[in-house]
């Protein structure tokens, strides 16, 4: 994927009208956000589009309202939270698209800023493309939503991998697509991480399911030195092995897959380290009984996570990386007594980045953990878009980020 595309710093944008697709999408609860780290995070971008004489109109999506206005999924929190984070007023539209929306768009003051309704409110943002008629749907509610601005912004990252009309048809509608220092950012170590890794490469592959990181382990195996895996897609691994899993997660139908995928890696000369010590439960729950065991996992009992043996083996190879991604937790660290060995990863991996190694943390529960870990601000990069890093890891090419204009 080319990784030198046009961002907001190569574009003149005093007096101009500037349409920026932002993540806004953030847990609210009876009109209270609840955390406000997205639009935190899109705030660097905000500030430099203002600061430099353009005025700015924001748009983004919400949960799941299925093409209807629903108040719940309203965006209008969000401008409230944001006039609170800049200190000023900010406008806020009813609409995405349509006379209210592009009067309210150009009637904009140079520094002056509008976030217009939850584009999810029009079923053309997201439908599936299935007929010539949907492609031409999604394709005129993109064209409308380019009558807000003379310059589109992306720096949704999140949402990078969905060709919506907020995301990347827009781009076909207005006459310059750059990316803000957000999605820059995130195209920039992903990017150097697939495509130009400093070497020993370490990837940590954890989760619970093989089937949902086939590809990026296919991809993984072509680049990387060492492959980590942890999470319940481990025990999958493991029964192809050989061994006794128990009531562990286990794929049975993908035994062949993970058995092909191991020898992919010893083709390729990968060392592909497996745990070699579990934390078992007799139960899923935080107050089961819990024992260490090797691999072999008594009938009765389930691994919940990797043992401490497996995270020093881990955390070892860890320290001697200069490039690691991580995507997926160890085990079930939202119960503690299953968080230590995703927590002894986390403290590796920060330990690695301080020596000077390129940190790149992907995927929802990974983030999750380091923030949990409070070792965030220890790590080089922390990825804004789960399914979004999970599918650049993968070498495919998100529509949002094609999109852009190349330098």
């Amino acid at each position: 994927m080319g990784l030198s595309k046009k961002t907001v710093r190569d574009v003149d944008l005093k007096g101009k009208r500037i349409v920026m697709r932002v993540d806004f999408n953030v847990p609210i609860k009876e009109g209270k956000i609840k955390d406000d780290t997205r639009i935190q995070a899109a705030l660097p971008t905000i500030k430099y589009v203002l600061e430099k004489g353009a005025s700015l109109v924001l748009l983004s999506h919400l949960g799941r309202p299925d093409g209807e206005a629903k108040i719940e999924f309203s965006l209008k929190p969000t401008a409230v939270r944001l006039a609170e984070l800049l200190g000023k007023d900010v406008k806020f539209c009813p609409d995405c698209i349509g006379e209210e929306a592009v009067s309210m768009s150009k009637s904009l003051k140079p520094g002056e800023i509008l976030v217009c309704e939850n584009t999810r409110f029009h079923k053309a943002e997201d439908m599936k493309a299935k007929t010539d008629e949907d492609k031409k749907k999604m394709d005129d509610f993109a064209k409308e939503l380019a009558k807000l601005g003379d310059l589109f912004v992306n720096d949704a990252f999140g949402s990078a991998h969905r060709a919506h009309g907020s995301t990347a048809l827009i781009c076909k509608h207005i006459p310059v697509s750059v990316s803000g220092f957000l999605m820059e950012k995130e195209i920039q170590y992903l990017g150097q991480a697939v495509e130009n890794p400093v070497k020993p490469f370490v990837a940590i592959i954890g989760g619970a399911k093989v089937s949902d990181k086939l590809a990026v382990l296919k991809s993984l195996i072509g680049k990387c030195d060492s492959l980590l895996i942890g999470g319940g897609m481990a025990y999958t691994f493991l029964k192809a092995q050989g061994h006794e899993v128990g009531k562990s997660l286990c794929e049975l139908e993908l035994l062949a897959t993970a058995k092909e995928i191991m020898d992919l890696a010893a083709e390729k000369k990968v060392k592909f380290l497996l745990p070699t010590d579990n934390l078992a439960a007799d139960k899923f729950d935080n107050a089961a009984t819990i024992k260490t065991v090797g691999n072999e996992i008594p009938e009765t009992w389930m691994a919940l996570d990797i043992g401490p043996q497996t995270a020093a083996a881990y955390a070892s190879e860890i320290l001697n990386a200069k490039t690691i991604v991580w995507n997926g937790p160890m085990g079930c660290f939202e119960m503690p007594n299953f968080a230590q060995g995703t927590l002894a990863v986390c403290q590796a991996v920060a330990e690695a980045t301080q020596k000077g190694a390129v940190s790149v943390i992907g995927g929802g529960d990974s983030v999750a953990a380091v923030n949990q870990s409070k070792l965030a601000d220890k790590m080089t990069h922390i990825s804004t878009g789960g399914g979004a890093s999970l599918e650049f890891l993968e070498g495919r090419k998100l529509p949002g980020v094609v999109a852009l204009n190349d330098k």
